[in-house]
């Protein structure tokens, strides 16, 4: 009941009806399986689900057990299922990160404003299909700290947010960007108080070098060193390249 409240303020123009008035009924001692399609309409977009309902009579009444749609129906990811929100909740809180991101001995937080994606409906309409968000693919880190500026990453759309200690000697914790794709992903190693990178994008062949931790990526060798580990082709072949990068 409390998402369907939700649903109908966030889409007030929201409707749905079965789709010829056809519905399949199959009974089982006194409970029912309904079966039906469902064509929903909302902010113009319209779509159609195999439906169900789960019913009993009791007591010469009708109660709803149950009532969803198929489970390999498509365009599931969208607005109007509980699913959709529970995700971008989950999303938020995976992005914060708890350090101390300004150096002054206090505890604070970064996490990212990320862009909205289109759904797999929203993707067919679009001229451009190789359009995947809702404007700008762009994602930006923001601090609690008052003293510290918003960093922007364009082309950016999945993330992961990393604590990397204080790899400058400035007394505050690095924070590093995961630019996450479907076969590479980049960590971005930036210095809060600057909004500076301190190194180059590092680049993962997630495709060829899988389940790489982030140690194996970055780590602290020295005195405003670290030692950063890439994919890169040499000869055909991709290969994991090692360096050591001064930081100031």
């Amino acid at each position: 009941r409390q998402d369907k409240l939700v649903l109908f303020e966030q889409f007030p123009d929201y409707n749905q009806q079965i789709v010829d008035d056809k519905l399949t009924i199959t009974q089982e001692g006194a409970t029912y399986l309904v079966v039906f399609n469902k064509r929903v309409n909302y902010s113009g977009i319209e779509a159609t689900y195999a439906s169900y309902l789960s019913v009993i009579l009791r007591n010469g009444r009708y109660k709803i057990l149950r009532e969803g749609v198929a489970e390999n129906a498509d365009n599931l990811d969208v607005a109007i299922f509980p699913k959709y929100r529970n995700i971008n909740i989950a999303k938020t809180r995976y992005r914060q990160l708890f350090g101390d991101f300004n150096g002054d001995g206090l505890s604070d937080y970064a996490y990212v404003d990320s862009p909205v994606m289109l759904t797999e409906t929203e993707k067919k309409n679009q001229s451009d299909t190789n359009k995947l968000c809702k404007g700008e693919c762009v994602s930006v880190i923001n601090f609690s700290a008052a003293d510290l500026e918003s960093i922007t990453i364009e082309n950016a759309y999945t993330s992961k947010l990393e604590n990397l200690q204080d790899l400058n000697g400035d007394g505050a914790n690095e924070v590093g960007f995961w630019n996450i794709k479907p076969a590479t992903k980049s960590l971005y190693v930036f210095d809060p108080i600057t909004s500076k990178l301190l190194t180059p994008p590092v680049v993962i062949n997630t495709a060829k070098h899988k389940n790489l931790k982030l140690i194996d990526v970055i780590k602290k060798t020295g005195v405003s060193k670290i030692t950063v580990t890439h994919s890169e082709e040499i000869n055909g072949k991709w290969v994991l390249v090692s360096e050591i990068v001064n930081v100031e």
